[in-house]
């Protein structure tokens, strides 16, 4: 636990670096042009699709009527922009994820490994192209598991816990695997894995948790649509930002658990060299003799 909180707090002051705050906009930059680019050309074609499905729907079209009733209509148009972006926002914070393991985490991670670590023996356990395959395999799996369980998020308590839980999954496996991709071996990386699971599974939940806050931004019905502009790129850094955070944190936890493993391996290795095994024991001198010999009495003839 104490592991848990010190390498927090160091991620948190780290990330407020400005080297780690100019590294944050360059995942930004390739999203932005991304976003930018799709939005430009499906953006109003998934609006106005949107809203014809809404529009034909006869609950939405009771409820709509009753809004009007009340002086409080244009449901759709406020549906509408809110509908696309949550489809949307699935597909942005993978790119942000893949993004910042690709670019910003061996960066963070050769930080924090300087600062903290300078001695720590590199072993070069996870190539760049491996570590590509595991983050491509883990955002499989977890946009999988978003699509079975989106049933499930018709439950009022559920969309509040397995989104984030997922998220969660997907951070820990992206973000502890690049950590120690430099410095530890494939052994030494499942056996971090196999002990501290609960604890970077926990460290990735609360990160899901934290990005998803530039969500609250962006469902803001006509200040979105009024700052399109400027709301999503904020929002694309948050998600950065976010990710830069939970990068630092997996850096130091990992580092520094990686660092104790190998303490504790150390410590429980058998010696390899007696200093006596090589001393060949010699045939004891003796003694001098502490009393002279007496003389012999001269012999009388």
């Amino acid at each position: 636990m104490n592991l848990l909180f010190d390498s927090f707090w160091r991620a948190v002051l780290d990330c407020f670096r400005p080297r780690v705050m100019l590294l944050s906009l360059a995942p930004l930059l390739l999203i932005a042009v991304l976003s930018v680019t799709l939005g430009g050309l499906y953006w109003e074609t998934s609006l106005a699709w949107v809203r014809a499905t809404l529009e034909a729907s006869s609950v939405i079209s009771g409820v709509s009527g009753w809004m009007q009733a009340m002086g409080l209509g244009g449901i759709t148009a406020f549906l509408a922009p809110l509908i696309v972006i949550v489809a949307v926002m699935p597909v942005v914070v993978m790119l942000s994820l893949l993004s910042v393991a690709l670019l910003m985490t061996p960066a963070l991670t050769a930080l924090v490994a300087a600062r903290r670590f300078p001695e720590l023996v590199r072993k070069e356990g996870g190539s760049l192209l491996l570590g590509l395959g595991w983050s491509l395999l883990s955002a499989g799996l977890a946009l999988l598991a978003l699509l079975v369980s989106i049933p499930l998020w018709l439950i009022p308590p559920l969309i509040l816990v397995l989104p984030p839980l997922i998220w969660g999954w997907l951070t820990y496996r992206v973000m502890a695997f690049d950590a120690l991709a430099t410095h530890a071996s494939g052994e030494e990386r499942r056996e971090l894995f196999r002990r501290h699971r609960l604890s970077l599974l926990g460290i990735g939940v609360f990160c899901g948790y934290l990005g998803a806050a530039p969500s609250v931004i962006w469902a803001s019905g006509v200040l979105f649509a009024a700052a399109f502009v400027v709301l999503v790129p904020l929002g694309i850094w948050l998600y950065t930002w976010v990710f830069a955070l939970s990068s630092l944190w997996f850096a130091h936890y990992c580092l520094q658990a990686l660092q104790t493993l190998r303490q504790e391996r150390d410590l429980d290795k058998p010696p390899t060299d007696e200093p006596w095994a090589d001393v060949t024991l010699s045939e004891p001198e003796a003694l001098p003799s502490t009393h002279e010999p007496k003389p012999h009495p001269p012999t009388v003839t």
